[in-house]
């Protein structure tokens, strides 16, 4: 299993991921990959605690992932099933699994400080966290697609079910785009990855 973990994880985390996932009597399912979710866990009808990831994620965001998946598990675990997926309990367990991980022999030196500042309060995703996202895409394989922060105002673009949207102004943090075929206004993160259209 170890040698099978180093395939999707940095090497230096495969060991210490492998006992995490056998002392939590985890099935991990690495899985086709999924637009709307990394990862997710599950207890299943028979009790066995079951985690997905996506196949397609690069090394260090499937650390990420399976980690976050785990604190899930170890959360629901320790306080129980009526605590808030992403409340203070998980996010304090997610910390706590995650710290002996955030050093330079796993991460490499660019993403340790956005890790870092990601953990003080972890998000429920790492994609809602804009600089972490931009981070990790580094590693991931080169595609054609933009982020919408890097789009000039009035750009249309593509979002992965075909709906085509203009790019607008910025909202504190997100964007106001409108969607071509409607005139509906939607809200965008600045890092969401869509296909330029003009």
């Amino acid at each position: 299993m170890v040698d099978v973990l180093k395939k999707y994880i940095p090497e230096q985390a495969a060991a210490p991921v492998f006992e995490l996932i056998k002392a939590n009597a985890v099935a991990l399912k690495i899985v086709n990959e999924r637009l709307t979710r990394h990862g997710d866990y599950r207890r299943m009808p028979n009790g066995q605690h079951q985690i997905t990831v996506n196949v397609s994620l690069n090394k260090y965001r499937f650390l990420v992932t399976l980690i976050h998946e785990i604190a899930h598990l170890v959360a629901f675990e320790k306080y129980g099933r009526f605590i808030k997926p992403h409340g203070k309990e998980w996010k304090i367990t997610f910390q706590h699994l995650m710290i002996p991980f955030i050093r330079p022999e796993v991460f490499p030196m660019d993403l340790l400080p956005y890790l870092a500042r990601h953990f003080k309060n972890p998000k429920a995703s790492s994609d809602t966290d804009a600089s972490l996202a931009v981070a990790l895409k580094k590693y991931d394989p080169p595609n054609d697609k933009n982020y919408i922060f890097e789009l000039p105002l009035g750009t249309t673009f593509r979002i992965p079910n075909g709906k085509i949207f203009k790019k607008g102004n910025k909202r504190r943090k997100r964007y106001e785009c409108v969607e071509i075929a409607t005139g509906k206004v939607y809200i965008f993160q600045p890092n969401a990855e869509v296909e330029q259209l003009d």
